[in-house]
């Protein structure tokens, strides 16, 4: 049967040698989801800079469609996809610049500040703790034989838990 490659951008398999995988690499169909898949992580900015360079494509405005598809040389965007891709770059470069202001204003806060706001949520959160602690009920599984029976690795634990000498070394 022999090794066989499987591509991902193709979703399709055939004999690995170098021949038929060379041929397939630089095939039109290989090349085209190859180009769909890096498509998709393009950012918006790059997306509308390079639609904005294309002129619209002139079979797309009339029917609707185009032979080319993704791989036209004209843009298949109307206006108002241009002004809605714009907007969207706009509110992404905003949202970084706020991004960017508040690292601004984390680093001109004190570390000692920080320091007694989280002392202060550890202390409430020990009280907190403190106050809603309850001793978890051990039960058996139904059908269990009784304690007695059991090996000592299946012993339930003490209520006061097991106590760990001070000097225990693991390994």
């Amino acid at each position: 049967m022999g090794k066989r490659y499987f591509c991902d951008y193709c979703d399709r398999s055939f004999q690995d040698n170098l021949h038929n995988r060379k041929k397939h690499l630089n095939g039109v169909q290989h090349q085209r989801c190859k180009k769909v898949w890096y498509d998709m992580f393009r950012d918006t900015f790059t997306i509308l800079l390079e639609e904005k360079t294309k002129k619209p494509c002139r079979k797309f405005l009339q029917t609707g469609q185009c032979d080319f598809g993704s791989n036209c040389r004209f843009s298949h965007m109307t206006e108002q996809d241009i002004e809605r891709l714009t907007a969207q770059v706009e509110e992404e470069r905003r949202a970084k610049e706020c991004l960017e202001e508040k690292g601004r204003k984390a680093s001109n806060c004190r570390i000692e500040d920080w320091l007694e706001r989280r002392a202060k949520r550890q202390r409430s959160a020990r009280s907190n703790r403190n106050l809603t602690v309850e001793a978890p009920v051990f039960q058996f599984p139904p059908g269990w034989p009784s304690v007695h029976d059991l090996p000592p690795s299946l012993h339930p634990p003490p209520p006061s838990g097991w106590t760990v000498p001070p000097n225990l070394q693991w390994g």
